[in-house]
Protein backbone atom coordinates (compact mmCIF):
# COMPACT_ATOMS: atom_id res chain seq x y z
CA UNK A 1 0.00 0.00 0.00
CA UNK A 2 0.87 3.49 -0.25
CA UNK A 3 1.67 5.46 2.91
CA UNK A 4 3.43 9.46 3.30
CA UNK A 5 6.70 7.83 5.87
CA UNK A 6 8.50 10.74 7.66
CA UNK A 7 12.02 10.18 7.41
CA UNK A 8 13.41 14.05 8.54
CA UNK A 9 11.48 17.70 8.37
CA UNK A 10 12.95 17.56 4.64
CA UNK A 11 12.70 13.85 3.34
CA UNK A 12 9.35 12.94 3.78
CA UNK A 13 8.35 10.47 0.92
CA UNK A 14 4.61 8.69 -0.56
CA UNK A 15 6.22 4.97 -0.83
CA UNK A 16 4.79 1.59 -0.41
CA UNK A 17 4.34 0.14 2.88
CA UNK A 18 3.17 -3.20 4.33
CA UNK A 19 -0.65 -3.74 4.87
CA UNK A 20 -0.89 -3.61 8.46
CA UNK A 21 -1.49 -6.93 10.29
CA UNK A 22 -4.03 -7.00 13.11
CA UNK A 23 -4.84 -8.64 16.56
CA UNK A 24 -7.96 -10.02 17.63
CA UNK A 25 -8.74 -7.19 19.71
CA UNK A 26 -8.03 -4.46 16.22
CA UNK A 27 -9.65 -3.15 13.34
CA UNK A 28 -8.01 -2.95 9.86
CA UNK A 29 -9.48 0.26 8.30
CA UNK A 30 -9.12 1.04 4.36
CA UNK A 31 -8.63 4.83 4.28
CA UNK A 32 -10.86 6.67 2.41
CA UNK A 33 -9.44 9.95 3.13
CA UNK A 34 -7.57 12.48 5.29
CA UNK A 35 -7.26 16.21 5.96
CA UNK A 36 -4.47 18.14 5.87
CA UNK A 37 -4.15 19.76 9.73
CA UNK A 38 -1.47 22.86 10.37
CA UNK A 39 -0.20 20.68 13.23
CA UNK A 40 1.22 18.41 10.75
CA UNK A 41 2.60 21.57 8.97
CA UNK A 42 4.19 22.64 12.64
CA UNK A 43 6.36 19.02 12.80
CA UNK A 44 7.58 19.56 9.39
CA UNK A 45 8.54 23.60 9.90
CA UNK A 46 9.56 22.75 13.55
CA UNK A 47 12.10 19.93 11.85
CA UNK A 48 10.69 17.26 14.64
CA UNK A 49 13.17 14.53 14.56
CA UNK A 50 11.56 10.96 13.82
CA UNK A 51 9.48 8.86 14.23
CA UNK A 52 6.53 11.44 13.31
CA UNK A 53 2.99 10.65 12.64
CA UNK A 54 1.07 12.71 9.87
CA UNK A 55 -2.18 13.09 9.25
CA UNK A 56 -5.20 12.46 11.75
CA UNK A 57 -8.21 13.94 10.56
CA UNK A 58 -9.33 10.76 8.49
CA UNK A 59 -12.39 8.44 7.82
CA UNK A 60 -12.02 5.06 6.28
CA UNK A 61 -13.96 1.77 6.01
CA UNK A 62 -13.73 -1.05 7.90
CA UNK A 63 -11.86 -4.11 6.01
CA UNK A 64 -11.15 -6.65 8.81
CA UNK A 65 -12.27 -6.83 12.59
CA UNK A 66 -10.42 -9.05 15.25
CA UNK A 67 -12.31 -11.82 16.56
CA UNK A 68 -12.84 -10.01 19.81
CA UNK A 69 -14.26 -6.96 18.85
CA UNK A 70 -17.91 -6.94 19.04
CA UNK A 71 -18.81 -3.86 18.70
CA UNK A 72 -18.16 -3.02 15.01
CA UNK A 73 -18.30 -4.81 11.85
CA UNK A 74 -16.34 -4.83 8.14
CA UNK A 75 -17.87 -2.90 5.58
CA UNK A 76 -19.31 0.15 8.08
CA UNK A 77 -17.66 3.34 7.84
CA UNK A 78 -16.15 5.22 10.81
CA UNK A 79 -14.17 7.86 11.90
CA UNK A 80 -10.95 6.99 13.62
CA UNK A 81 -9.29 9.77 15.94
CA UNK A 82 -5.21 8.95 16.60
CA UNK A 83 -4.54 10.14 20.55
CA UNK A 84 -6.56 8.05 23.29
CA UNK A 85 -6.12 9.05 26.98
CA UNK A 86 -5.72 6.27 29.57
CA UNK A 87 -9.05 7.72 31.77
CA UNK A 88 -7.33 7.32 35.34
CA UNK A 89 -4.23 9.15 35.71
CA UNK A 90 -3.54 12.31 37.41
CA UNK A 91 -4.24 14.36 34.53
CA UNK A 92 -7.06 12.42 33.40
CA UNK A 93 -8.98 12.82 36.79
CA UNK A 94 -8.40 16.83 35.98
CA UNK A 95 -9.58 16.25 32.77
CA UNK A 96 -6.38 17.74 31.58
CA UNK A 97 -6.43 14.13 29.24
CA UNK A 98 -4.00 16.16 26.51
CA UNK A 99 -1.32 15.43 29.08
CA UNK A 100 -2.11 12.45 29.90
CA UNK A 101 1.07 9.66 28.90
CA UNK A 102 -0.83 7.22 26.94
CA UNK A 103 -2.41 10.11 25.08
CA UNK A 104 0.81 11.35 23.83
CA UNK A 105 2.24 8.31 22.60
CA UNK A 106 -0.71 6.40 21.60
CA UNK A 107 -1.52 6.32 17.66
CA UNK A 108 -2.67 4.75 14.85
CA UNK A 109 -0.51 2.91 12.57
CA UNK A 110 1.58 3.84 10.11
CA UNK A 111 -0.18 7.16 9.49
CA UNK A 112 -3.49 8.75 8.64
CA UNK A 113 -2.09 9.48 5.31
CA UNK A 114 -1.66 6.19 4.27
CA UNK A 115 -4.15 3.43 2.08
CA UNK A 116 -4.65 1.34 5.04
CA UNK A 117 -4.55 2.01 9.44
CA UNK A 118 -4.32 -0.50 12.18
CA UNK A 119 -6.85 0.72 15.05
CA UNK A 120 -5.06 -0.34 18.28
CA UNK A 121 -8.08 -2.09 20.37
CA UNK A 122 -7.76 1.44 23.15
CA UNK A 123 -8.53 3.29 19.68
CA UNK A 124 -11.43 1.12 18.67
CA UNK A 125 -13.07 1.50 22.06
CA UNK A 126 -12.57 5.15 22.55
CA UNK A 127 -12.20 6.79 19.57
CA UNK A 128 -13.63 5.03 16.90
CA UNK A 129 -17.15 6.17 16.27
CA UNK A 130 -19.53 4.92 13.31
CA UNK A 131 -20.16 7.73 10.40
CA UNK A 132 -23.44 8.62 10.06
CA UNK A 133 -25.20 7.98 6.27
CA UNK A 134 -25.83 11.70 6.20
CA UNK A 135 -22.30 12.58 6.30
CA UNK A 136 -20.15 11.95 3.22
CA UNK A 137 -16.22 11.06 4.06
CA UNK A 138 -15.04 14.00 3.77
CA UNK A 139 -17.70 15.95 6.18
CA UNK A 140 -16.86 13.22 8.47
CA UNK A 141 -12.91 14.15 8.49
CA UNK A 142 -13.97 17.16 10.39
CA UNK A 143 -14.48 15.57 13.46
CA UNK A 144 -11.45 15.75 15.29
CA UNK A 145 -10.62 18.99 14.38
CA UNK A 146 -13.77 19.94 15.55
CA UNK A 147 -13.73 18.48 18.61
CA UNK A 148 -10.34 20.24 19.51
CA UNK A 149 -12.79 23.40 18.73
CA UNK A 150 -15.78 21.98 20.98
CA UNK A 151 -13.13 21.01 23.88
CA UNK A 152 -11.73 24.71 23.77
CA UNK A 153 -15.13 26.21 23.76
CA UNK A 154 -16.33 23.78 26.40
CA UNK A 155 -13.19 25.12 28.89
CA UNK A 156 -14.42 29.09 28.66
CA UNK A 157 -17.17 29.80 31.30
CA UNK A 158 -19.12 31.16 28.94
CA UNK A 159 -22.91 33.05 29.78
CA UNK A 160 -25.72 34.32 27.80
CA UNK A 161 -25.18 37.19 25.70
CA UNK A 162 -21.34 36.91 26.09
CA UNK A 163 -19.21 38.13 22.80
CA UNK A 164 -16.31 36.36 21.53
CA UNK A 165 -14.10 37.29 19.08
CA UNK A 166 -12.08 34.03 17.34
CA UNK A 167 -8.94 35.48 15.68
CA UNK A 168 -7.79 33.44 12.65
CA UNK A 169 -10.45 32.70 10.08
CA UNK A 170 -8.54 29.52 8.72
CA UNK A 171 -10.62 26.42 8.47
CA UNK A 172 -9.97 25.68 12.31
CA UNK A 173 -11.14 29.25 12.77
CA UNK A 174 -14.38 28.67 10.88
CA UNK A 175 -15.12 25.67 12.84
CA UNK A 176 -14.54 27.35 15.51
CA UNK A 177 -17.31 30.51 15.16
CA UNK A 178 -19.75 27.36 14.40
CA UNK A 179 -18.48 25.46 17.76
CA UNK A 180 -19.45 28.69 19.99
CA UNK A 181 -22.39 28.94 17.94
CA UNK A 182 -23.82 25.50 18.25
CA UNK A 183 -22.85 25.09 21.67
CA UNK A 184 -24.36 28.38 23.06
CA UNK A 185 -27.87 27.10 21.09
CA UNK A 186 -27.34 23.06 22.67
CA UNK A 187 -27.35 25.25 26.27
CA UNK A 188 -29.80 27.62 25.21
CA UNK A 189 -28.05 30.35 25.43
CA UNK A 190 -26.85 33.17 22.86
CA UNK A 191 -23.04 34.28 22.26
CA UNK A 192 -22.24 37.34 19.91
CA UNK A 193 -19.36 35.71 17.97
CA UNK A 194 -16.71 38.02 15.62
CA UNK A 195 -14.27 36.75 13.50
CA UNK A 196 -10.55 38.44 12.82
CA UNK A 197 -8.42 38.11 9.61
CA UNK A 198 -5.89 39.45 6.85
CA UNK A 199 -8.24 37.76 3.94
CA UNK A 200 -11.63 39.33 2.91
CA UNK A 201 -12.64 36.00 1.24
CA UNK A 202 -12.09 34.61 4.70
CA UNK A 203 -14.33 37.19 6.42
CA UNK A 204 -17.22 36.91 4.23
CA UNK A 205 -16.89 32.74 4.61
CA UNK A 206 -17.04 33.27 8.16
CA UNK A 207 -20.66 35.78 7.96
CA UNK A 208 -21.98 32.51 6.06
CA UNK A 209 -21.20 30.05 8.30
CA UNK A 210 -22.39 32.27 11.32
CA UNK A 211 -20.10 35.22 12.81
CA UNK A 212 -22.11 37.67 13.53
CA UNK A 213 -19.63 40.71 12.46
CA UNK A 214 -16.23 40.40 10.58
CA UNK A 215 -13.07 42.46 11.04
CA UNK A 216 -10.25 43.06 8.83
CA UNK A 217 -7.07 42.88 10.50
CA UNK A 218 -4.89 45.81 11.62
CA UNK A 219 -1.47 46.84 12.44
CA UNK A 220 -2.29 48.17 15.54
CA UNK A 221 -2.57 46.55 18.71
CA UNK A 222 -5.65 48.42 20.19
CA UNK A 223 -7.36 48.36 16.94
CA UNK A 224 -9.17 44.88 17.30
CA UNK A 225 -10.60 46.58 20.39
CA UNK A 226 -11.81 50.02 19.06
CA UNK A 227 -13.60 48.15 16.07
CA UNK A 228 -15.73 45.99 18.91
CA UNK A 229 -16.18 48.63 21.32
CA UNK A 230 -19.87 49.47 19.27
CA UNK A 231 -21.17 46.10 19.75
CA UNK A 232 -19.80 45.75 23.77
CA UNK A 233 -20.65 48.92 24.66
CA UNK A 234 -17.21 49.89 25.19
CA UNK A 235 -16.27 47.17 27.49
CA UNK A 236 -14.38 45.17 24.78
CA UNK A 237 -15.10 41.20 24.17
CA UNK A 238 -15.87 38.49 27.36
CA UNK A 239 -13.24 36.13 25.32
CA UNK A 240 -11.12 35.86 22.83
CA UNK A 241 -9.63 32.57 21.20
CA UNK A 242 -6.60 33.00 19.31
CA UNK A 243 -6.74 30.05 15.89
CA UNK A 244 -3.40 32.09 14.63
CA UNK A 245 0.15 32.11 16.12
CA UNK A 246 2.29 35.27 15.97
CA UNK A 247 2.88 37.90 18.53
CA UNK A 248 0.56 40.99 16.38
CA UNK A 249 -2.45 38.11 16.63
CA UNK A 250 -1.67 37.47 20.73
CA UNK A 251 -1.39 41.29 21.23
CA UNK A 252 -4.50 42.39 19.63
CA UNK A 253 -6.45 39.76 21.24
CA UNK A 254 -5.60 40.08 24.65
CA UNK A 255 -6.30 44.00 24.31
CA UNK A 256 -9.37 43.46 23.17
CA UNK A 257 -10.67 41.75 26.43
CA UNK A 258 -12.90 43.77 28.60
CA UNK A 259 -11.89 43.71 32.36
CA UNK A 260 -12.35 40.38 33.79
CA UNK A 261 -12.03 38.75 30.19
CA UNK A 262 -10.57 35.30 29.08
CA UNK A 263 -7.62 34.85 26.76
CA UNK A 264 -7.86 31.01 24.95
CA UNK A 265 -4.52 30.42 22.89
CA UNK A 266 -5.68 27.25 20.41
CA UNK A 267 -2.63 28.40 18.24
CA UNK A 268 0.53 26.75 18.74
CA UNK A 269 3.50 29.85 18.95
CA UNK A 270 7.02 28.92 18.32
CA UNK A 271 8.27 32.60 19.50
CA UNK A 272 7.48 34.36 22.62
CA UNK A 273 5.26 37.20 23.33
CA UNK A 274 5.37 40.26 25.57
CA UNK A 275 2.94 40.26 28.32
CA UNK A 276 2.00 43.33 30.51
CA UNK A 277 2.07 40.98 33.67
CA UNK A 278 0.68 44.20 35.78
CA UNK A 279 -2.32 44.39 33.12
CA UNK A 280 -3.12 41.20 33.33
CA UNK A 281 -3.10 41.74 37.20
CA UNK A 282 -5.03 44.74 37.61
CA UNK A 283 -7.63 43.86 35.14
CA UNK A 284 -8.04 40.66 36.07
CA UNK A 285 -7.50 38.59 32.67
CA UNK A 286 -6.94 35.35 32.72
CA UNK A 287 -4.99 33.51 30.25
CA UNK A 288 -5.71 29.74 29.55
CA UNK A 289 -4.83 27.17 26.65
CA UNK A 290 -6.48 24.25 24.87
CA UNK A 291 -4.51 21.35 23.42
CA UNK A 292 -6.22 18.76 21.14
CA UNK A 293 -9.67 16.98 22.46
CA UNK A 294 -11.26 14.21 24.47
CA UNK A 295 -13.30 11.23 23.79
CA UNK A 296 -16.42 13.07 24.69
CA UNK A 297 -15.23 15.82 22.47
CA UNK A 298 -15.31 13.77 19.25
CA UNK A 299 -18.69 12.34 19.96
CA UNK A 300 -20.01 15.87 20.48
CA UNK A 301 -18.19 17.29 17.14
CA UNK A 302 -19.55 14.30 15.66
CA UNK A 303 -23.35 15.02 16.96
CA UNK A 304 -22.86 18.65 15.52
CA UNK A 305 -21.83 17.62 12.23
CA UNK A 306 -24.95 14.91 12.46
CA UNK A 307 -27.50 17.32 13.36
CA UNK A 308 -26.13 20.24 11.22
CA UNK A 309 -25.36 22.76 13.29
CA UNK A 310 -22.18 22.42 12.27
CA UNK A 311 -21.20 23.18 8.47
CA UNK A 312 -18.23 22.45 6.62
CA UNK A 313 -19.07 22.00 3.05
CA UNK A 314 -17.41 25.03 2.19
CA UNK A 315 -13.96 24.33 4.04
CA UNK A 316 -12.20 22.37 1.99
CA UNK A 317 -10.32 24.58 -0.76
CA UNK A 318 -8.07 21.82 -2.34
CA UNK A 319 -8.80 17.93 -3.08
CA UNK A 320 -5.39 16.11 -3.89
CA UNK A 321 -4.40 12.23 -4.53
CA UNK A 322 -1.71 11.43 -2.03
CA UNK A 323 0.80 11.42 -4.44
CA UNK A 324 0.75 15.27 -4.54
CA UNK A 325 1.89 15.58 -0.74
CA UNK A 326 4.09 17.61 -0.99
CA UNK A 327 2.40 20.26 -3.31
CA UNK A 328 -0.71 20.09 -0.58
CA UNK A 329 2.22 20.94 2.12
CA UNK A 330 3.39 24.21 0.44
CA UNK A 331 -0.33 25.36 -0.25
CA UNK A 332 -0.93 25.29 3.28
CA UNK A 333 2.81 26.50 4.24
CA UNK A 334 2.34 29.73 1.73
CA UNK A 335 -1.51 30.37 2.96
CA UNK A 336 -3.16 29.51 -0.79
CA UNK A 337 -5.12 27.31 0.91
CA UNK A 338 -7.91 27.07 3.26
CA UNK A 339 -8.00 23.15 3.75
CA UNK A 340 -6.35 20.39 1.40
CA UNK A 341 -8.18 17.14 1.88
CA UNK A 342 -6.23 13.82 0.22
CA UNK A 343 -8.76 11.86 -1.50
CA UNK A 344 -7.06 8.11 -0.34
CA UNK A 345 -9.36 5.46 -0.82
CA UNK A 346 -7.05 2.19 -0.62
CA UNK A 347 -7.11 -0.38 -3.14
CA UNK A 348 -9.35 -3.42 -2.03
CA UNK A 349 -6.42 -5.84 -2.00
CA UNK A 350 -6.78 -5.42 1.85
CA UNK A 351 -10.27 -7.11 2.34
Amino acid sequence: MKAVIYHAHDDIRVEQYPIPAITETELLVRVDGCGLCGSDIIKIVQQVPPPVVLGHELTGTIVASGAAVSSFRTGQRVVVAHHVPCGTCHYCRHQNYSMCVQFKTSNIAPCGFAEYIRVPAAHVQQTTLLLPDVLSEEEGSFTEPLACCVRAVRRMPLQDGDSIVVVGLGSIGLLMVQAVKALGKRAGQTYHVYGVDLFPERLQLARRVGADEVFLAQAEEHALRAMLAPATDGRGADAAIITAAGARPFMQALASLRKGGLLNIFAAHAGTVPVNIEQVYQQELSIISTYSSSPQDLRLALDLLTTGLVRVDQLISHRLPLEQFHEGVMLMRERNALKVYFKIAGEKNGE
